[in-house]
């Protein structure tokens, strides 16, 4: 059997974070308009290898993901052992445009699912004309606990009586669509079981606590600078279609797809079929 080998080429860049040195890994493949993605919470930029590898996107986009800083591939700053990590809106907005810079990425189109999908909305509104487009994956505005009924405290998944990883996985393992295939859902739940101590609690301080758009910031969301497209698959019952819907009753001139038999992570849980729903989006955006 001949080796196969992928057209991902990972790297590490430093990044200058409010005044500290972060170490991080990133991957990327083909050529042409970037196309920068965000992982989901707890989780690291493996999940779009779909993505990385489909040559009908790369043929005209440079996909590019990165691990969050202590996530994954990257590191945590030095002096991590004396704090506790929790995402801040303006310590994520920092890190993308930190990334992009240091990148040199021109009007990237910025995708994001889960906590990405709600950090592209919050650079859509604070940074907008930096961006060629955006996408959100599994996108919304705020958290209601109904929505999630296993994750009532966000510390629960970082209490000493509990296994950490397993939780982490157990927690998301319900949100993929059962008609995924097995294989794909569970290098998805791997990837939440190799995530450092604290760190899916502290994306979820930002997803469900500091990071709520639910307070008419979406009002300034202005499709006209910044293009915005929400896909979302209708399995999630976490970021449900109708969450979704919300944003759209907010942003005038921002286009919805519903994507049948996808969950919340659409791009890892069953990319060739997340994928014939992201490329007319990727055409739209590269004929505009």
């Amino acid at each position: 059997m001949n080796a196969v080998i992928e057209q991902i080429t990972g790297r590490y860049v430093h990044l200058d974070i409010e005044g500290r040195d972060h170490r991080v890994y990133f991957e990327e493949a083909g050529a042409g308009i970037p196309l920068l993605c965000l992982h989901t919470a707890g989780s690291d930029s493996r999940q779009y290898r779909g993505v990385l590898n489909d040559p009908a996107v790369t043929a005209h986009f440079r996909v590019i993901t990165f691990d969050l800083p202590w996530h994954g591939r990257s590191s945590p700053p030095a002096g991590w052992e004396n704090e506790s990590y929790a995402l801040t809106t303006d310590l994520y907005m920092t890190t993308i445009r930190a990334f992009i810079r240091a990148l040199g990425l021109e009007k990237p189109v910025l995708m994001g699912c889960s906590i990405g999908g709600r950090a592209v909305l919050h650079m859509a509104i604070r940074h907008g004309h930096e961006l060629r487009a955006a996408i959100g994956l599994q996108a919304h505005a705020g958290y209601d606990p109904r929505m999630h009924p296993l994750i009532k405290d966000i510390a629960y998944v970082d209490r000493p009586d509990v296994n950490a990883q397993e939780a982490a996985a157990a927690t998301v393992s319900g949100l993929i669509a059962p008609m995924s295939p097995s294989a794909d859902k569970w290098e998805t739940l791997w990837q939440y079981m190799q995530g450092g101590p604290g760190v899916f609690s502290g994306d979820l301080y930002y997803y469900m606590v500091e990071g709520d758009l639910r307070n008419g910031l979406l009002a300034d969301l202005d499709t006209k600078i910044c293009p915005l497209y929400l896909l979302t698959g209708d399995r999630d019952y976490s970021a449900t279609v109708e969450r979704t819907q919300e944003v759209m009753r907010f942003v005038p001139g921002a286009e919805m797809t519903v994507m049948p038999d996808l969950g919340h992570f659409p791009m890892s849980e069953n990319a060739p079929l997340f994928l014939t729903y992201l490329r007319p989006v990727l055409d739209r955006i590269r004929a505009a």
